[in-house]
């Protein structure tokens, strides 16, 4: 199995950005690849329509609202993987002043070489990342 782990630190408090990222459905909201988000199977199954084309079908596995965590795998996408289960976690920052997302994966690659489907898993968490960053800098000024 590979694996990808990311976090980042965001001046804002845990609560504020699980609000903002926490709930199954919210990934459209924050997400720059997601055009649309719906819910099916009683609120267990995203559909992501994804910007410029494709689907990915995502099953919920676990959810804490109080710990400020879920984790999902992917049912179908066109990203290389298989096997992918992932966890999004909100802590507090370790001084205290903000929120630490952390963002992590394990997949078997699916058709590129391990390398380049942990590129692409990156990717789309650092283009996540970047994306709150920029929204939480709007909602300050």
């Amino acid at each position: 199995m590979s694996g990808v782990n990311l976090s980042t630190e965001l001046p804002v408090s845990p609560e504020q950005i699980w609000e903002l990222i926490g709930g199954f459905h919210a990934l459209g909201a924050w997400h720059p690849a997601i055009e649309t988000s719906e819910l099916e199977g009683g609120g267990r199954i995203r559909r992501l329509k994804l910007v410029g084309g494709g689907e990915i079908v995502e099953k919920l596995e676990r959810f804490d609202d109080q710990a400020h965590t879920y984790t999902y795998s992917i049912v179908e996408s066109p990203l290389p993987v298989a096997n992918y289960t992932s966890t999004l976690r909100v802590t507090p920052s370790a001084d205290g002043k903000g929120a630490k997302l952390e963002w992590s994966g394990a997949f078997d690659p699916a058709g590129l070489s391990e390398n380049e489907a942990v590129a692409a898993v990156r990717g789309v968490y650092e283009a996540g990342f970047e994306n709150l960053r920029k929204l939480i800098s709007l909602a300050k000024s």
